[in-house]
């Protein structure tokens, strides 16, 4: 995403996902390129095709709300998505920002040391910002200085713990720019997607496409490799006054198989380590 032109970056990618067949259009001969031409989209929006062209190229970038909503019902946008557009109209072009240290409240931190399951801190853009040590018993991954999509996307011994990852890969990319929104000028974002970028020709796919989705909690199975299989639910609660920062905690159904299984990785969790062995001198 670049900082210019973030409106017409969004209204191609989603251009180029829609099927003219899902619109009511017929197609004849092989079209070079996917999705709809720019005045397919602009026919059945209602405005001039010269006007569509100016938004995507980034020569007008305040359209107004009915333009916006009249392109994502053309774009089939759900209602996450469709004020995801609305916001890029809407969006001030924002300063580089410079880097800055993270601090998770202090409150928060004594609740991961509580609440009794596994839970930690991260940063708008996934960074690990705090953890308990249930979540690290969970995953040595979650841990102060890991970032999770990182983790999915280029841990081998993380992605063992999540079977079939590449089907929620797509949601949590879609999540991580939702989390971002219009401000794109952070740079630890930049280094972020640009090594994701080098690194993963998955990544790349997804990203390209500009899918959003809300940023909430959901099910998620789990192979540990020393309790087995557990099937949790994990909760994203915004943490207020923190820049976007998240609480995420994972919990299972009272009584449940993955309770047990988890109240044995907390048993595990909470063995004090070995003490390192030291010579006697005489």
């Amino acid at each position: 995403m670049t900082r210019q032109n973030v409106l017409g970056e969004y209204l191609r990618a989603r251009r180029e996902l829609v099927d003219p067949a899902d619109v009511g259009l017929r197609v004849a001969g092989v079209r070079r390129t996917p999705g709809l031409r720019r005045e397919e989209v602009a026919t059945l929006a209602g405005i001039s095709a010269d006007y569509y062209l100016r938004l995507e190229q980034g020569r007008d970038r305040n359209p107004s709300s009915q333009v916006l909503e009249a392109l994502a019902r053309v774009f089939r946008l759900d209602a996450t998505a469709t004020q995801y557009l609305l916001s890029l109209s809407a969006a001030r072009p924002a300063r580089t920002r410079r880097p800055r240290r993270e601090v998770v409240p202090t409150g928060i931190r004594q609740l991961l040391d509580v609440v009794g399951l596994p839970a930690f801190v991260e940063s708008r853009v996934f960074d690990v910002l705090a953890a308990n040590r249930l979540a690290m018993a969970l995953s040595p991954r979650i841990r102060p200085g890991e970032n999770r999509l990182r983790s999915i996307l280029l841990d081998e011994e993380e992605q063992d713990l999540h079977p079939g990852w590449e089907r929620f890969i797509g949601g949590m990319i879609a999540a991580f720019r939702t989390s971002l929104g219009t401000d794109v000028g952070d740079p630890r974002l930049a280094q972020l997607v640009g090594e994701l970028s080098l690194a993963s020709e998955l990544f790349r796919q997804l990203w390209a496409r500009h899918d959003v989705k809300p940023l909430a909690g959901g099910l998620i199975r789990m192979h540990h490799p020393e309790v087995g299989v557990l099937d949790l639910r994990r909760e994203k609660l915004p943490i207020a006054d923190s820049d976007g920062q998240l609480l995420v905690i994972y919990h299972a159904e009272p009584g449940s198989e993955t309770a047990r299984s988890l109240a044995l990785l907390g048993s595990l969790a909470s063995e004090p380590l070995e003490e390192p062995r030291t010579s006697s001198r005489g």
